[in-house]
This record gives C-alpha cells, structure tokens and sequence, in this order.
C-alpha cells in the first residue's frame, strides 16, 4: 500500500524539524518523547518520520550529533573528558566513553592523544 503524498511530506517536515532541534539542543536532556510533545506529533509518528525520511532513529541521530561535537571539543583540549561528556548532553561519563567508543571506534581519551599527535 503506497504512502499519500501528504503524509511522506508530513514526515520528511517533522524529520527536518526534530534535526533541526536536535542540532540547537542536543546538549540538554532530549527524549523522543518531549522532542515528539514538542512538535506536535506523536512518539510513534516521529519514529516513523526518522525511519522512513532519514533512514535512522531518533536516538542514533542525537548520538551521531553528539559525538561529532564531542570530537571537537576533545580535539580542542582544553576540557576535561568528564566535561566534554556533561557538555555534550551525557551525565554519566562512562556512556559517554562507551558512546563515543562505538561511534569513534576508539575511547575518547585515546581520539584526544592522537589529536595531540597530529
């Protein structure tokens, strides 16, 4: 069963809207519950706009903006690695590490001394 035109237009909207909220405050605390309050729609419509418009889910995407600040936060090494965590929208910082692990391949102490190397 084909999808209408409105609703593939309708998710692409949210999928836009909720990148661009993530990308301003992907620091605080987001859930795709309040980003779905937030817009308007419900938790199941913005995973499905996710799914369907980007290809991803909401959570991989906040992680992925994440970790691209994280990156340049530990390549400007000025903080502290707990810091750059709490910074980046991570309470605890061994998810952050494990986080950033999995996105990196490599654990954030280990990103910033090759950062330092180069």
């Amino acid at each position: 069963m084909a999808m209408r035109d409105g609703t593939a237009e309708r998710r692409e909207e949210l999928y836009r809207e909720a990148m661009a909220l993530i990308a301003r405050e992907y620091a605080s605390n987001l859930s795709l519950e309040g980003v779905a309050r937030r817009l308007a729609t419900s938790r199941r419509q913005l995973q499905r706009a996710f799914a369907e418009a980007g290809d991803t889910s909401f959570r991989d995407e906040l992680a992925k903006v994440r970790m691209h600040h994280a990156r340049t936060l530990l390549a400007a090494d000025h903080l502290p690695v707990r810091q750059v965590a709490s910074s980046v929208g991570y309470h605890q910082p061994a998810q952050f590490a494990k986080s950033f692990r999995r996105h990196h391949g490599q654990p954030p102490s280990g990103f910033r001394r090759e950062a330092r190397a180069s």
